[in-house]
């Protein structure tokens, strides 16, 4: 206990001095009582990569004290936030399971889910490319269960696929189907996000996760990630040059929904986003039924990321406070 509360008194510290920047505005909002809730607050892990990957202020083994002391009560983990050993890859992540399982447990958190990425290409052209992909998931599947998680978040890319719909819709389909099958037998649910490219329309999406048409393989929405293509055909980089309504994506999603992705970027002085209407988000949330947890995942650049994700927290609980 003495350990988690100087953890504790720590991470308040440096989340005050990093609030003294914070507009003044933002600063005033006081969070409104969380008790009417129609859903429970997560933390996605990726809204401190900058703080983990970058500067490396923040041990992603801290993730659940950091997590507990900014107001969440569940965890969202990124799988490249933990490097394997080559060679040894099923000890390494052995033993960083055992340790997140102990922190989690130790900080009272709730592991929710692990977002899976650069396991290879699950809709690749090549069947052997995407059982390989297949494969390489599985390790996240077994980590998923071990943690207490409910899913694995995965990606549904393949580069060479995605230039003809059906034919990635045939590739897409092999690869999440398999996966599924296999994450079935540990119940873990295999999770789309809406992350570029073709994944990112959600229409054809569904197409996907309806031929699957397996109760563990649904969707992750993402209230941002709707670009499906990009300045020079790259997948992350370059000017967004053609996007799906943002809205009717979440809401084609929700029905197939095991999580959902709270994307924010930057705040107005009242604490709205400035690009995703916060309201009606969470309205097409509640009016499909959902009632899990809710991801906050800060990728803005202006404010740093404790602001970036206290200012999303506080916009999550107000926007849900004006529903009916």
């Amino acid at each position: 206990m003495n350990r988690r509360l100087f953890i504790e008194n720590t991470l308040k510290f440096g989340t005050a001095l990093s609030v003294l920047g914070f507009s003044t505005s933002l600063i005033d909002m006081q969070e409104p009582p969380r008790n009417k809730l129609f859903f429970k607050l997560s933390l996605a892990q990726w809204s401190l990569h900058k703080a983990i990957l970058e500067s490396k202020m923040l041990s992603p083994m801290d993730f659940a004290e950091k997590a507990r002391v900014l107001g969440f009560e569940g965890l969202e983990y990124v799988s490249q936030m933990y490097p394997l050993e080559k060679g040894n890859e099923k000890a390494s992540l052995d033993k960083i399971i055992t340790e997140l399982t102990f922190r989690s447990s130790d900080n009272e958190m709730q592991n929710v889910l692990i977002m899976v990425d650069d396991e290879g290409e699950l809709a690749a052209l090549s069947k052997n490319e995407r059982n390989d992909a297949v494969n390489s998931h599985s390790k996240w599947i077994d980590a998923a269960a071990a943690l207490g998680c409910h899913s694995i978040r995965v990606n549904l890319f393949g580069k060479d696929a995605e230039h003809d719909f059906n034919q990635w819709k045939e590739t897409a389909s092999d690869g999440l189907r398999k996966l599924s099958e296999l994450a079935a037998k540990s119940n873990i649910n295999v999770i789309v996000e809406n992350h570029g490219g073709l994944s990112s329309d959600a229409g054809k999406l569904l197409h996907v996760i309806q031929n699957v048409n397996m109760k563990n393989c649904g969707t992750l929405p993402d209230f941002g990630n709707f670009c499906t293509k990009r300045e020079g055909g790259e997948r992350w980089s370059g000017d967004c040059i053609e996007k799906y309504d943002k809205y009717k994506g979440v809401a084609e999603m929700l029905p197939f929904a095991k999580g959902v992705s709270a994307k924010s970027y930057d705040f107005d002085f009242a604490g709205n986003e400035t690009t995703i209407d916060y309201v009606k988000m969470l309205k097409a949330v509640k009016d499909s039924g959902y009632t899990g947890f809710i991801g906050v995942e800060y990728e803005g650049n202006r404010l740093v990321e404790e602001q970036g994700i206290e200012a999303t927290k506080k916009l999550l609980i107000q926007a849900a406070s004006k529903l009916d």
